[in-house]
């Protein structure tokens, strides 16, 4: 039956609903890639094309990601936020298809394109599910809401390192279960998620439909909250009334928008350029130097996946704030593991020292960077630019995950962690529990800050001049 309209429930069940069909399937997806061996491909080729074929596998769901980024601004635009996250699982569920049936085939290709399909459903609910928990969440909750995202995707890690467990399905004969177990937080999600209302932003301003506006609003946000929260959506409609949805290439012209976009590449990029994937990769070697065995490595790597959960503080502090704490603390922790690193040979206890390193940079990740990203889109950009704008974060992120470094590169990421750190302290305003004409006001002033400047100067030109011809005006008097 369907939820009660009025039930304060409804809200977080939606988020759970979307979530786990969502970015949940993106940390899912990264982790249990750590666990399967390369038996899989073993019987197909040579042993020397098995490193090559393999890379190929873990890389190529980076080359969906960012194909489904792409896509996900023009599907939101057609079919809806909620309707484009169920329609996303059609990438989904062939993809575990063709991973399941891939070792009765024999087939590694089998394999490959299975990753392409899983990559582009995490691309698209990336973009997707951030944007419709903004555009639906009250106004005092849009930052917890859309930290919800940040905080499945961290649970999606921890499923995944659970599940690829060798007693679980980690082992030689279930790898091919493993890589299909995707599929059952997909179908949770189709059988729940059509219970919910689309995002209220959507129905108003898109389909321009006010009566399933007021519903979903009231579902959602309940009595109380449904007349604000109107009424800021109706005034983000007058305006932006007649005015087409932006393309990607649109948001880079307007000069309207630049230090919008600007923020939202920076922060997006630094996101990936901060080498948080790279301490993933790195936990394994640390933890067998600091004197882990090899057979308890895969239980401690759990508790990397755990340190995530530390984003709770943003609708305390305010996004800037943890956005500037956590660059800054990643910056420390990461000079910290260089320094580690250097003396490993001379001094016993630096493995210690580099273990505790790869849990406090991950912790720091959580804290900032990994809650607030998803949510700046939806809180800068109106309506009409928000699916292009998530369209180019999301693409920067996917292109950057791709970006492969070598090991010992942690003072670039230091470096970009504290030249990210700054920006934001420089350019990026607070914006939490603040309106959306509130927030455009504050970057008006940068976009145009030399066009005000010379309005300055042309209007002291024009008092200048006025006062001149007022004192020539005058009549002499001879003395």
């Amino acid at each position: 039956m369907p939820l009660d309209p009025e039930d304060p429930l409804t809200l977080v069940l939606m988020v759970a609903s979307a979530a786990i069909g969502g970015t949940l399937q993106y940390g899912y997806n990264l982790a249990i890639m750590n666990a399967p061996t390369t038996v899989s491909i073993r019987n197909c080729l040579e042993d020397y094309q098995v490193t090559l074929v393999w890379t190929i596998i873990v890389s190529i769901f980076s080359l969906g990601g960012f194909t489904g980024a792409f896509i996900a601004g023009p599907m939101t635009i057609r079919f809806g936020r909620k309707n484009c996250l169920l329609l996303n699982n059609i990438f989904l569920m062939s993809g575990a298809f063709l991973a399941v049936t891939s070792r009765a085939a024999g087939s590694f290709e089998m394999i490959i394109i299975s990753r392409v399909l899983v990559g582009i459903n995490a691309g698209i609910s990336m973009n997707v599910q951030p944007m419709y928990f903004g555009e639906s969440a009250p106004k005092h909750l849009r930052g917890a809401i859309s930290l919800s995202s940040a905080v499945f995707t961290a649970f999606g890690v921890v499923l995944g390192q659970v599940v690829g467990l060798r007693e679980i399905l980690g082992s030689e004969s279930c790898w091919h279960y493993l890589l299909a177990s995707n599929a059952i937080p997909g179908f949770i999600q189709l059988l729940t998620l059509p219970w919910f209302p689309e995002s209220p932003r959507y129905l108003l301003i898109d389909r321009e439909d006010k009566e399933a506006c007021l519903d979903a609003l009231r579902r959602l946000h309940g009595c109380e909250g449904q007349s604000s929260e109107l009424d800021e959506i109706l005034a983000e409609q007058a305006q932006i009334k007649g005015m087409p949805h932006s393309r990607p290439w649109d948001l880079i012209r307007d000069q309207a928008v630049r230090w919008q976009l600007f923020s939202v590449i920076v922060v997006s990029s630094a996101m990936q350029l901060c080498g948080n994937d790279s301490i993933y990769f790195y936990a394994s070697y640390v933890f067998k130097e600091a004197g882990i065995s090899a057979d308890k490595v895969q239980y401690v790597t759990i508790g990397t996946g755990s340190c995530e959960f530390t984003n709770l503080l943003i609708e305390r502090k305010g996004r800037r704030f943890m956005l500037m704490g956590g660059f800054i603390l990643m910056t420390v922790w990461a000079i910290v593991f260089t320094i580690a690193l250097s003396f490993e040979q001379s001094i016993s206890w630096m493995p210690y020292l580099r273990m505790t390193c790869i849990f406090t940079y991950i912790l720091s990740f959580g804290m900032g960077p990994a809650g607030v990203t998803g949510v700046l889109p939806t809180e800068i950009f109106n309506q009409s630019a928000r699916p292009a704008a998530y369209t180019i974060a999301g693409s920067m992120m996917w292109i950057n995950l791709s970006y492969g470094l070598k090991d010992y590169c942690f003072v670039p990421f230091a470096t970009v962690c504290l030249l990210s750190a700054v920006y934001v302290g420089m350019f990026l305003p607070e914006t939490k529990g603040k309106s959306l004409s509130a927030i455009t006001a504050e970057f008006h002033k940068l976009n145009f800050k030399e066009l005000d400047d010379c309005h300055t100067v042309a209007d002291k030109g024009q008092t200048l001049l006025r006062q001149m011809i007022y004192c020539k005006s005058l009549p002499t008097h001879s003395l």
